[in-house]
């Protein structure tokens, strides 16, 4: 009586081996759902960074002496650039995923051949388009303006690349952790906004009172804002190792946790 080998089916994938075709597939996917409301992801920030850049850069900035030899309109712009970065990637992340959950369309992903690994990156790459996106769409307004100068292009790049993907991984996690809107958006309005805002996007640290400058150099954002800053203006309050080092640790810290999560299928299998 003959056997049928199935040490084939049971072989699990390479380790080194990509699904190309399913992360196209995820991807693809996720770039039509985004096309569909364009007004929502691209339209809705640039009118809200063309506000803030005319009123706070160009209003109020008139009224303003330099800050570090930069007019202010030139000051604000990085920190409105990466505030909107910011919202673009933990908004394109945290609805994917909760939206995959909640429709029930997760479950094809997770019968499919894919890693873990594949599965985060075919998450991410839709929030670093969205980001790159929503920047350039910003540095246009601003260079309406007569504001958007870039000094370090690797840098400027760096920066858009390493706050979207730490910001996406964060929306992964609130993704898979909310069971319904209001806790989907919980991260975004109690903690994302208001620590943008006391994170140098209008103002110095040396410009708040002496006893407040530990909830600068305490907030990541600070060290997120100050990076982008000398990127395109060249001026800091931080030394951009001491930055990048922080920013590429807290992004291997929470890849690590969303590996983990995925791993034991955490808000994945209900």
């Amino acid at each position: 009586m003959s056997t049928i080998d199935n040490t084939a089916e049971l072989t699990p994938m390479s380790p080194i081996s990509i699904n190309w075709i399913g992360l196209w597939t995820i991807i693809r996917r996720e770039m039509s759902r985004l096309m569909r409301v364009p007004t929502q992801a691209f339209v809705a920030p640039w009118i809200s960074a063309l506000m803030f850049i005319f009123v706070f850069g160009y209003v109020v900035g008139t009224r303003i002496a330099t800050i570090g030899g930069h007019r202010y309109i030139e000051f604000v712009l990085p920190g409105i650039l990466m505030l909107n970065v910011v919202n673009a990637a933990f908004l394109q992340s945290s609805s994917q995923i909760y939206f995959q959950r909640f429709l029930r369309y997760i479950e094809e992903v997770l019968v499919a051949p894919f890693s873990h690994i594949e599965m985060i990156v075919g998450l991410l790459a839709m929030t670093v388009v969205r980001s790159v996106i929503t920047a350039v769409g910003i540095l246009l307004i601003g260079a309406a303006f007569g504001a958007t100068s870039v000094s370090g292009i690797v840098e400027f790049l760096f920066w858009i690349v390493a706050v979207s993907i730490i910001f996406g991984l964060l929306g992964i996690i609130i993704g898979l952790w909310a069971n319904n809107f209001e806790q989907l958006t919980m991260l975004n309005i109690f903690f994302i906004t208001p620590l943008s805002f006391v994170g140098g996007v209008f103002n110095t640290v040396h410009m708040l009172p002496g006893w407040l400058h530990w909830i600068a150099w305490a907030n990541p954002f600070f060290y997120f804002i100050n990076g982008i800053r000398h990127s395109m203006i060249g001026f800091t309050e931080t030394p951009e190792l001491l930055a990048a080092g922080l920013t590429l640790g807290l992004m291997v810290v929470l890849l690590a946790v969303v590996w983990k999560l995925f791993s034991i299928g955490y808000g994945l299998r209900e």
